[in-house]
């Protein structure tokens, strides 16, 4: 009785697999792929594209305004933009971003993301991406996106060398969040709504583990603090400052420039009642956390490969 239950569920398996390949058969197909940075939307590396489709143009610019806000949403997103789909994925740091057309299969689509975010993190370690600073430095992973787009458009190679089963009861599991145009707020034309807030599955970003140099910054960044509260004057922005530091929060490193900015002018301001060695050593520690703060990245989440 329990290998026929088994078998069963085989053979249940093998129908799903096969009525996701006819749906693939459909015309339907990956287009693009891109692989960027989640803290800046800097381009690591992109599939040639060959296609003058002014749908597909578009859709691209759409994708460009999408990578550098990675870091506001979660791990795993799709959203429709007329004719085409655009699903991304994002891990240690770096997205994993398609278009394919609207008729495309998302299990088939998260499983394409998969493939090049193995074979990336595999390829690429951790300290040569963050170091990267011309787009594209990555440009010859567009030999591996060539191909596995080619497998991924090509049903009867791809029907031995992935698990539909086991992708699709992921995402049942956790369904990748739709994106509306409110979400992306004024990315390339869409609408001008502020983003809107997340429901069931929201955003959560972790810091990377903090260094001795960052304890001392927020360590210094508290004493300035609490002696400008003995002399009476401003403290908030050395708070906000270790705040920062210490959680991650949206345009975190804009906000830790305002708050520079503005111990740089209280200094400014307070400058005949300190000599110059004290506003040197506030501003000079408002300038070491501010550093630390834009050191400190968002630690993507760990992938799960069964291993």
């Amino acid at each position: 009785m329990g290998s026929g239950l088994a078998i069963g569920l085989l053979t249940e398996r093998k129908v799903h697999h096969n009525q996701y390949l006819q749906v693939y058969c459909d015309m339907s197909m990956v287009l693009f792929a891109s692989v960027v940075r989640v803290r800046d939307g800097l381009p690591l590396s992109a599939s040639t594209d060959y296609e003058q489709d002014k749908g597909l143009q578009e859709t691209k610019r759409h994708l460009k305004g999408l990578s550098k806000k990675l870091s506001q949403f979660p791990d795993r997103c799709t959203f429709k933009t007329g004719q085409y789909n655009v699903n991304f994925t994002s891990s240690l740091g770096v997205g994993y971003l398609m278009v394919c057309t609207d008729s495309y299969p998302n299990v088939l689509a998260f499983c394409f993301l998969d493939e090049l975010q193995r074979e990336f993190i595999v390829t690429y370690d951790t300290k040569r991406i963050n170091s990267a600073v011309r787009p594209y430095s990555f440009i010859e992973f567009d030999n591996f996106i060539q191909k596995t787009k080619q497998r991924y458009n090509s049903p009867r190679s791809l029907s031995t060398k992935i698990n539909l089963a086991d992708m699709q009861t992921e995402i049942k599991l956790r369904p990748p969040y739709q994106l509306s145009p409110e979400d992306l707020g004024s990315v390339n034309g869409f609408s001008q709504h502020p983003p809107s807030k997340y429901k069931g599955i929201a955003p959560h970003q972790m810091l990377e583990p903090v260094t001795l140099a960052g304890v001392v910054s927020c360590v210094l960044s508290l004493l300035c603090a609490a002696l400008n509260l003995l002399r009476g004057v401003h403290a908030i922005e050395s708070i906000l400052q270790c705040y920062l530091f210490a959680y991650y929060s949206v345009w975190r490193n804009i906000k830790s420039f305002l708050a520079f900015a503005l111990i740089c002018l209280c200094n400014m301001y307070l400058y005949e009642l300190r000599n110059m060695w004290q506003i040197l050593f506030h501003v000079t520690v408002g300038a070491f956390i501010t550093l630390q703060i834009r050191l400190r990245l968002p630690q993507g989440k760990a992938p799960d490969y069964n291993v």
